[in-house]
């Protein structure tokens, strides 16, 4: 289906309007787990690496890189529970459908060219509550599929929570990728790569800026080691991740 008839299904009040009083609550939930597994499965081949590495439960916070507008949809496929959540950038909230499934979701629009902290505070109790957030914390796809530069929020918020972060890798999201398969009606192939959870450091009083970003680089870097050399962008020559890539190699040799 071509973009603009998406947009144009997203910003119609009478396409979405009857599902809003049909699928209350629960069953909302059940209801968009049900199209997404029926999407998936008919359009698309994902495979995923690492699925026994996400915690079976307890709070946690999930970071990704983001390649195209599948990425939140391919997270309430692969993640089961109800308590998980999603930021999604403000320019989506004049779409009608988008606003309806995110308010369904109990996902939270945020402004990311401002200092919009109410998202930020309520993903935070949610967290300390036992929840789980999945954040992108480069704020926007990627035009080269590379990674570029991540912004703080995903690691203010696991540091402040004293939650694990679980780092995935996703390749074939591409927009114009799936486009492209789609119109030639042959299914995506979807890459998933799932690492291990690690902790952030407690964030001290002093010098909060340079722990942010030495938090920030830890997270990409991790999401960077899991992926495909082509897609690690910015964070390609990064110390970090020379250090572990270099520590993997070490372990499979031995």
């Amino acid at each position: 289906m071509p973009y603009s008839a998406v947009y144009f299904l997203c910003s119609c009040p009478r396409f979405c309007a009857p599902f809003c009083e049909v699928y209350p609550g629960v069953m909302f939930h059940a209801f968009v787990r049900a199209v997404l597994y029926l999407f998936f499965h008919t359009f698309a081949r994902v495979e995923v690496e690492g699925l026994s590495n996400i915690p079976s439960q307890g709070a946690f916070l999930a970071a990704a890189n983001h390649l195209g507008r599948l990425d939140p949809a391919l997270v309430y496929y692969l993640l089961k529970r109800r308590d998980v959540y999603l930021l999604v950038a403000e320019k989506y909230q004049k779409y009608a459908l988008i606003r309806w499934v995110v308010k369904g979701l109990d996902g939270m629009f945020i402004n990311r060219y401002s200092a919009d902290f109410r998202p930020l505070r309520v993903m935070l109790e949610r967290l300390q509550r036992g929840g789980v957030l999945v954040i992108a914390p480069e704020g926007t796809r990627s035009k080269t599929g590379g990674l570029i530069h991540a912004w703080s929020g995903a690691s203010y918020l696991a540091a402040k929570a004293g939650v694990p972060v679980v780092p995935m890798a996703v390749t074939g999201t591409e927009d114009a990728r799936v486009v492209q398969k789609l119109r030639r009606l042959q299914r995506v192939h979807i890459r998933v790569r799932i690492g291990q959870p690690f902790y952030l450091p407690p964030l001290e009083r002093r010098d909060r800026e340079r722990q942010l970003q030495q938090a920030t680089d830890e997270i990409m870097c991790r999401i960077a080691a899991l992926l495909p050399p082509a897609y690690r962008g910015v964070y390609a020559d990064h110390p970090r991740l020379v250090e572990l890539l270099g520590a993997a190699a070490s372990a499979l040799s031995s």
